[in-house]
């Protein structure tokens, strides 16, 4: 079969010819009791140390030395010469060439002239440079350690097929680099946020994934159903009122990174499960956590990129502090032609809102509408780092009330490219005041609103006993993992991301 005709992947009407071909090779080895699948073969190095220490090595040194190796890799192309061949070897993300020649182990040939691209194989050899000066093994042994059924994907077609890349994404890291080297980045930034956090005494914590009563977001639930408990159960939409039970235990710092789930749209800023970090200071305030935020978010940036400045989807990001700081009234002031008067006039506002082509629902609450507006006129225009505070109160069910001006809470969302990135505010511990805020998120709910708070007794009960004054925030992974990436969907972060069948 031509290459241009070979279909990169297995098709749903059928397996491809040159499966079939792999297929019959395979029959063909157990019948001369090759096994194609051992589990035997121990490499004794890899090739991103081979490359590390000898890549420099000149051809003298290589010869004086007689560098042994053992290794072992996926064939990734195969140069065949006839009585001899070079094969490049792919091991954890790095390449090495191999050079095998017709007088190797008996038999060992045989085997490998029933090689493919994709299979994965071990050698041992010695070190030596061609005279293209590339750094090779000369192969003295060779194993065959897994058969590869399937062609490896053809960059001009199966790999810039982006939904095959997320269906298939084992063969997207395993032929594209550049993917690999975004998940590896993934990693270090968790770990950088990670080590952080546990640096200034924060311990890290587990909370439910199934939850009795889903809470701390606005957002609807996925829902199952535990037959041995005989109740419906909610995957969670967010670890917030389980972390807080922890400040009332004691504990005065933690922080949990892990998912959370909402049954809502997808988009290449949403995902239905999304990795989240959310951690809680008790005798703190949100002010020091945008303190906290800037410290740790631009210690992160220079890590990964060696700056604070990035470019991001060709526009360039600062992120040395300090950041600009600016409320959401101030904000939609600045950015639209509103007057002051639909702070305090809900008519105003929703008169101001239609005016905008907004859609309001009658019975939206004052403060909504006022958010509606802002992600209207203003929420775009926030490009470089921007702590959004002061949100209406009734937008912020579980945040505490600004004690100067009670109509709004002591909240921050921290935007970039206009996107929200975080979230926190200082927390309501005011368990009078908890249980009225529930109660209005119900009445809202009975008027239509399916992401209003649900009454939690148990997490007012908690509060009952008393909860330090305590600030608490949550950061998104996947949005920040974008932005130090330069990754324009969240597919593109989300190694497994969710998919229509």
């Amino acid at each position: 079969m031509e290459k241009e005709d070979r279909p990169p992947f297995e098709t749903r009407e059928g397996r491809s010819a040159e499966f079939k071909s792999r297929l019959e090779k395979l029959a063909s080895m157990a019948a001369d009791g090759i096994d194609a699948y051992p589990n035997d073969f121990k490499p004794l190095h890899s090739a991103a140390d081979i490359n590390a220490e000898y890549g420099m090595a000149a051809v003298q040194e290589l010869e004086a030395k007689g560098v042994s190796v053992s290794i072992a890799g996926r064939i990734m192309a195969i140069r065949d010469f006839g009585k001899a061949s070079f094969i490049q070897l792919q091991d954890n993300g790095a390449r090495l060439q191999a050079y095998v020649k017709k007088d190797i182990a008996p038999g060992a040939y045989d085997v490998f002239k029933r090689c493919d691209m994709g299979d994965i194989v071990g050698v041992t050899g010695r070190l030596f440079r061609t005279k293209t000066n590339e750094l090779t093994v000369e192969v003295q042994t060779f194993r065959l350690l897994a058969k590869g059924l399937h062609p490896l994907p053809e960059k001009w077609h199966g790999l810039t097929d982006v939904e095959a890349r997320y269906r298939q994404r084992y063969l997207d890291l395993m032929v594209n680099p550049e993917v690999r080297d975004v998940f590896l980045k993934r990693c270090a930034i968790v770990k950088y946020i990670r080590d952080f956090l546990s640096s200034r005494g924060y311990i890290e914590v587990e909370t439910p994934m199934l939850q009795p009563i889903p809470g701390g977001a606005a957002a609807k639930p996925f829902k199952t159903f535990h037959n041995a408990l005989g109740c419906e159960l909610y995957m969670r939409i967010a670890p917030e009122l389980y972390l807080k039970r922890l400040i009332v235990s004691g504990f005065n710092r933690v922080f949990e990174i892990n998912r959370n789930f909402r049954n809502e749209g997808i988009s290449t800023q949403h995902n239905p499960e999304f990795t989240m970090l959310e951690f809680y200071e008790a005798y703190a305030t949100y002010e020091d956590l945008i303190a906290l935020t800037e410290e740790m978010i631009s210690g992160l940036v220079r890590h990964i990129h060696g700056s604070t400045k990035i470019n991001y989807q060709g526009t360039e990001l600062e992120f040395a502090s300090p950041w600009q700081r600016i409320s959401v009234k101030d904000a939609i002031l600045k950015y639209s032609n509103a007057s002051e008067d639909i702070f305090g006039d809900r008519d105003k506002a929703f008169a101001f809102a239609k005016g905008l082509g907004l859609s309001i629902p009658d019975g939206l609450s004052h403060g909504k509408a006022l958010i509606e507006i802002f992600e209207k006129v203003s929420e775009p225009r926030f490009i470089q780092p921007t702590f959004i505070t002061h949100f209406p109160l009734d937008v912020s069910p579980l945040s505490r009330k600004n004690a100067v001006d009670q109509s709004v809470v002591d909240r921050f969302e921290l935007l970039v490219m206009g996107k929200e990135i975080a979230n926190a505010f200082s927390e309501l511990n005011d368990p009078v005041d908890q249980r009225e805020r529930f109660e209005a998120q119900m009445k809202e709910r009975g008027a239509g609103d399916a992401e209003a708070h649900q009454m939690d007794e148990e997490f007012v009960r908690a509060l009952e006993h008393g909860m330090p004054p305590t600030a608490g925030e949550g950061i998104g992974i996947d949005r920040l993992v974008m932005l130090l990436t330069n990754s324009a969907s969240i597919r593109d972060v989300i190694l497994f991301p969710a998919l229509k069948r």
